[in-house]
């Protein structure tokens, strides 16, 4: 919801609770190359990222291969994610150098028996999200986007409290409460009350 507000035409993060039937999608796209997709359904939760300076990154085979092991032990019930066209290449190919997955059974994150993947992305990927701490979203705004937003904003929506026209204002004087409806409908970003974000 902050990248929403903050960069509303080019944006790193953002979150689909409508994506299709039963499953819900977060997405980070780094502007350089690097993503990483997460899809959430009623079977678990499955993780795929893309580093494109690793090693292990598909672009340096000429198969176009994915590293081998980064699937194995993947439950079907979750592996469908992998067929997703809009996770892979314009030409068709995995964007792949980290997977991890989750099923309501699991006790743990797990993730296939990769060997030699040490700098596969994964800290630098999945870092903001993984830290939690609003402060770290502070200096990732100020960085990417400019301006240092106001962290006590930035604890509003960590604490997933309804936006106001002053909230907004505050972190993006160009926009209005208005203009991010469909955001907060896609996003699945809890209203006021009385029906308005």
């Amino acid at each position: 919801m902050l990248d929403a507000v903050l960069s509303p035409e080019d944006r790193v993060y953002s979150f689909d609770s409508q994506w299709s039937p039963g499953r819900e999608v977060a997405f980070m796209k780094s502007g350089s190359g690097d993503q990483y997709s997460i899809v959430f359904s009623a079977h678990g939760v499955i993780a795929q990222g893309f580093d494109h300076e690793s090693p292990i990154s598909h672009w340096n085979n000429r198969a176009k291969k994915t590293w081998p092991g980064l699937f194995v032990g993947l439950p079907d019930e979750l592996a469908a994610a992998l067929d997703e066209p809009a996770f892979r290449d314009d030409d068709g190919s995995q964007a792949v150098t980290v997977c991890f997955w989750r099923t309501p059974a699991d006790d743990r994150w797990r993730c296939g028996p990769v060997e030699g993947a040490e700098k596969d992305g994964a800290e630098w990927l999945f870092g903001l999200l993984a830290d939690g701490r609003p402060e770290s979203y502070q200096r990732f705004a100020k960085h990417m986007y400019g301006g240092a937003p106001e962290i006590d904003a930035i604890r509003h929506v960590y604490a997933l409290r309804p936006l106001t026209e002053e909230f907004v204002a505050a972190l993006n004087p160009e926009l209005e409460l208005e203009d991010l409806q469909c955001d907060i409908a896609t996003i699945g970003y809890p209203r006021s009350r009385a029906g308005h974000a």
